[in-house]
């Protein structure tokens, strides 16, 4: 359970499953953004389990940890909780070493604000012995006491999420649930303004303690710089070369900037998806800011300026919907059944499909996200395409709307309200 600030209860989804994996797998990894509730799960585990917990964030226990790793490594209380594992690299060879002795699974919980993948020596010390996942900011399932189900119906019969009911959902009401986002601190804060300072204080935070511990850099006031230009290309194609014109730098090292972002959960990448297709298909990645709320803070969009229909607003919101639904889609992967993987779909004469999903078993869905309440003919290119060229590999395409009907428009393609993704 996470305690928002305002004493509101939220029961996260990835507490039974993590809860499975310590059954099966010697070592799990709980990684994502700082404040999303790692460390709060973390201390339920330790107390369930009656065992202490050893938070690394800690300046005194990081340096008695660090003097001997071995020791932290080793004991009988079972699974040893560690709390922001990366602040020292060394426990994870001190744990290889334990393993190598005993495999036994649920001997570790871990912890961590940075990507397991970009840690010093992470290579060669548990790849392949733990089993990693991510936990994002809240979803609205959560927010709302219930379990998402909108992936696996996806990724088994797009059809089945057709309902004659209407959404209740107003456009208004959307646009507060895209601004707010989900991180549980923002959400509990009671003013507008009090949630952009934590939203301010938070990328500066994360800059200063997470970005330089993986890398110590002379440009780090640029930093955030670079973060609100890349919350400029939420739900666009990553477009290094433009931000390194921006802010002045070598296109190679804005690259780095980018991937030291990307490494401590402040943004992730979509990858172009392409299989089986001619090459007309573009490439390139896709960019997202890991959070609705964070990319509408430094994109300065508000809800005044959505109500005045500042043309400039509604046209970043149309980008900021996208990432909404992209991201709570990502999160429902933590605890669905379906094994899936994500990507987006964009040809050169831009036929374009915002999310692929596609099964282990190799059959596809398409998601298109419009952040308006009509839907029109034109807006089913991408999925069309898609459908025509995989045959059967196509599951069904869904474009999502802020509308309140949702209904099949042909074949294997369906119009559905946004709110079906939790409702």
């Amino acid at each position: 359970m996470i305690t928002t600030s305002d004493g509101h209860l939220i029961a996260r989804h990835l507490e039974p499953v993590i809860a499975e994996r310590l059954s099966e797998e010697p070592v799990v990894i709980l990684t994502g953004a700082r404040t999303v509730g790692k460390s709060t799960l973390l201390a339920a585990c330790s107390r369930a389990h009656n065992v202490p917990m050893i938070d690394l964030d800690d300046i005194q226990t990081r340096r008695a940890v660090a003097a001997d790793p071995a020791l932290f490594a080793s004991g009988t209380a079972e699974p040893i909780c560690v709390d922001e594992f990366q602040h020292v690299p060394e426990l994870l060879d001190a744990i290889k070493a334990e393993l190598n002795r005993d495999l036994r699974p649920g001997r570790y919980l871990l912890t961590g604000s940075t990507r397991y993948a970009t840690l010093p020596r992470a290579g060669q010390s548990l790849t392949g012995r733990a089993h990693i996942m991510t936990m994002w900011p809240l979803s609205q399932g959560e927010l709302r006491g219930r379990k998402e189900t909108f992936l696996d119906v996806l990724a088994t019969d797009p059809a089945r999420l057709v309902t004659p009911v209407a959404s209740a959902t107003t456009r208004a009401e959307y646009e507060q649930l895209i601004l707010a986002g989900g991180f549980p601190i923002a959400i509990a804060r009671r003013t507008v303004a009090s949630r952009g300072q934590w939203f301010t204080d938070f990328v500066s935070m994360v800059v200063e303690r997470d970005v330089l511990e993986i890398r110590r850099i002379r440009q780090r006031r640029v930093m955030p710089l670079i973060m609100r230009h890349l919350a400029g290309q939420t739900a666009g194609l990553l477009n290094v070369s433009d931000i390194a014109s921006r802010v002045q730098l070598d296109n190679r090292l804005v690259g780095d900037f980018v991937t030291l972002l990307e490494s401590v959960f402040l943004v992730h990448r979509l990858e172009a998806f392409g299989r089986t297709l001619s090459g007309r298909v573009n490439r390139s990645a896709k960019v997202h800011v890991v959070d609705s709320g964070l990319a509408a803070h430094l994109l300065g969009i508000s809800q005044s300026r959505l109500s005045a229909r500042d043309p400039s607003a509604l046209s970043e919101f149309g980008h900021l919907t996208e990432t909404f639904a992209v991201n709570e889609l990502i999160k429902q992967a933590g605890w669905a059944e379906a094994q899936v993987r994500f990507s987006h779909f964009r040809t050169r004469d831009q036929h374009e499909v915002d999310l692929v999903i596609e099964t282990g078993e190799g059959a596809i869905a398409g998601i298109e996200v419009k952040a308006s309440s009509t839907i029109a003919d034109n807006d089913f290119r991408g999925l069309r395409l898609l459908r025509d060229r995989l045959g059967t590999s196509f599951l069904g395409g869904v474009v999502l709307n802020l509308g309140q009907r949702s209904y099949s428009y042909e074949n294997r393609l369906h119009v559905l309200a946004l709110d079906r993704l939790w409702t």
